[in-house]
């Protein structure tokens, strides 16, 4: 899995550098990276650069709005993380309230993709 998220990065790199000036710089949503067997592979990049990549489970399909919001609310968490005076630039992420945040967005994405 590691190896998806590696090579995800380097199409968000080459998403950024071939189409600054045909997208809309304030989209920050770059949809599904590339197809694999077992996973739909989504990117986004923040205005700063800082890059996210979700994997989802092409047996446990998510819908691209939903994808699009979890990406938001992620985006949201990062800020939150980010504006802490404690939190140093750089350093690995160890807010234990983030994770609390991050593991509980993706549950309820994953359990609201099971009720459709």
């Amino acid at each position: 899995m590691h190896f998806l998220v590696h090579t995800s990065i380097d199409v968000i790199e080459e998403k950024l550098n071939s189409t600054k000036a045909a997208n809309d710089p304030r989209d920050l949503y770059l949809g599904q990276l590339y197809p694999n067997e077992d996973y739909r592979i989504f990117g986004y990049v923040t205005n700063t650069k800082i890059k996210f990549v979700v994997l989802e489970s092409v047996n446990h399909p998510i819908k691209d709005g939903d994808i699009r919001q979890l990406f938001s609310r992620i985006h949201s968490a990062y800020i939150s993380l980010v504006c802490n005076p404690f939190y140093v630039p750089g350093d690995p992420i160890n807010s234990v309230p983030f994770k609390k945040t991050i593991s509980g967005l993706l549950r309820s994405n994953y359990m609201s993709s099971r009720v459709s």
